[in-house]
């Protein structure tokens, strides 16, 4: 399909071209950024809604026939995340205009958010692992230097941090790659799923496993692999944090995961209790951490930690309701972290500070920036009618089908805790009217069109993401999403049929 590559190829041009003029034009870099992002998710919006209609689209590069070229795929799962990247990617990047006017060299970031928008898109799209591989480290080597970006101590320790940690998680996924590669002779990841049906219980499989868990387990930031993330989210500007945590994470982690264990592999009951292993982890782990925490930013990475525990959580059960569950909640996430990033930055912009303890009475200052971080937090926290209660709900029950009431327990528990921490955190921030911290003393900054309109738009869509569940487009692509993972390594016939 035509389509696939300009996906990938308008933002990898978008950044050549930002390179070449944004120096001497400095207002083009923005608006270069916003228009290769906005015909992105043009695209995007096209693919979903052929891929609804419940065909698979295949394109063949250099038109060499699969497994021996590199074939782009959209199925029900990549059209849908493909979406929420691009929905995401576009507001943040709008954002991101009145964001970063206080920083020099402003080309430099627009072209960097486009190599990372081109690598998640790559990584979505790709039916080759090694060309999974590349898109990923393109997308993961633009994120360190956006975390550095303002190069104070701080923003530069982190992206130390992330780098160091990110490229150990690389070396067991090319290692992981180098041995299946040698075991199965393909790297089309079709016809490896193929050539694996009759070796799932082989030794090497078993190996190659434990590395790609590592290594993906790291890049959604799951416990134990999650120390790299609150530096990398605290540090970095706060759009960067939004991609980081409400796309790159899921994309570059969660996706690769689901893809790779379902897809290709098969999914086991061992990988399975592995998954849900790191999933207990994460919740717990982050909420509890989260509690102790004064800088916003840090207590929304933290969050995100114990968040992607549940969509985790929902991936290991591995039923059609859990499945069913994590995606839905996926997606739920993808908006309201967002928002909660885009929120905090712009909380800093108004009070010129990161500390809770120091912020109070936002929501008089600028009602846009409370409320819109109050829907998102009400989201987070599984308070109906908004999507998280329903996406938790789903891996609720999941986990009360499948035969484990604990694990439900555990899940009902961690929402209290999410419940408690961001009423700790935010209600005296955006409530608290101590007159000796008015913000208008603090910092009395206002914020920018740019900056308060992607927030309105992502405030409307968490608000509004439960009708999903309603029949329709997007129901379609939840469902779609969910026969792509249920098939298991059916995958591959799916993928040559559409081929043929």
């Amino acid at each position: 399909m035509a389509l696939l590559p300009y996906v990938v190829a308008i933002p990898l041009g978008a950044a050549f071209l930002i390179l070449l003029v944004g120096r001497r034009f400095k207002a083009s870099s923005g608006v270069i950024a916003v228009s290769a992002v906005f015909c992105v998710t043009t695209l995007s919006l096209r693919i979903a809604s052929m891929v609804a209609t419940g065909k698979i689209l295949c394109f063949k590069m250099g038109n060499w026939q699969p497994p021996f070229g590199i074939p782009l795929v959209a199925d029900g799962l990549s059209a849908l995340m493909l979406v929420i990247a691009s929905v995401v990617g576009l507001l943040v990047t709008i954002y991101s205009v009145g964001y970063i006017r206080v920083y020099t060299d402003r080309w430099k970031y627009y072209a960097l958010m486009m190599l990372m928008i081109a690598g998640i898109n790559g990584v979505l799209l790709t039916g080759d692992i090694f060309n999974l591989f590349v898109c990923l480290e393109i997308a993961s080597i633009a994120t360190y230097a956006l975390v550095a970006y303002g190069l104070e101590d701080e923003s530069l320790e982190a992206s130390f941090k992330y780098a160091v940690m990110s490229s150990v998680g690389s070396c067991f996924i090319l290692l992981g790659i180098a041995f299946l590669y040698s075991f199965t002779s393909t790297l089309n990841m079709a016809d490896m799923a193929s050539t694996l049906v009759s070796h799932r219980t082989d030794k090497v499989v078993y190996f190659v496993s434990a590395l790609f868990m590592m290594g993906f387990g790291l890049k959604a930031a799951l416990v134990p692999f999650h120390a790299w993330l609150p530096y990398a989210h605290s540090a970095s500007p706060s759009p960067v944090s939004a991609m980081l945590s409400g796309v790159s994470i899921k994309v570059l982690g969660i996706y690769a995961i689901a893809r790779i264990f379902y897809n290709v592999i098969g999914i086991t009951p061992a990988v399975q209790s592995v998954i849900i292993t790191f999933a207990v982890l994460s919740m717990i782990t982050g909420a509890v951490l989260a509690f102790g925490q004064k800088d916003i930013k840090r207590v929304f990475a933290y969050s995100s930690i114990s968040q992607i525990g549940f969509i985790a959580l929902g991936l290991g059960i591995s039923t059609p309701l859990g499945l069913t569950g994590a995606i839905f909640y996926l997606l739920n996430h993808s908006l309201f972290k967002s928002l909660l990033f885009l929120g905090a930055g712009s909380m800093e912009r108004i009070t010129g500070t990161r500390d809770l303890s120091k912020m109070r009475n936002v929501i008089e200052s600028s009602p846009l920036t409370g409320y819109a971080t109050l829907i998102g937090a009400l989201s987070i926290s599984g308070i109906p009618p908004f999507g998280g209660f329903w996406g938790k709900l789903l891996i609720i029950f999941s986990c009360l089908q499948a035969g484990r009431p604990v694990l439900a327990i555990v899940a009902v528990g961690v929402s209290a805790l999410t419940i408690a921490y961001y009423f700790k955190a935010l209600v005296p921030a955006l409530f608290g009217n101590d007159a000796a911290f008015r913000v208008a003393g603090i910092g009395g900054k206002r914020i920018t069109f740019a900056m308060a309109a992607p927030m309105a738009v992502l405030a409307v869509l968490t608000a509004v993401a439960g009708l999903i569940l309603l029949p329709g487009t997007a129901n379609t692509l939840l469902k779609g999403s969910v026969a792509v993972l249920s098939s298991g390594i059916g995958y591959a016939e799916s993928i040559f049929g559409a081929i043929r």
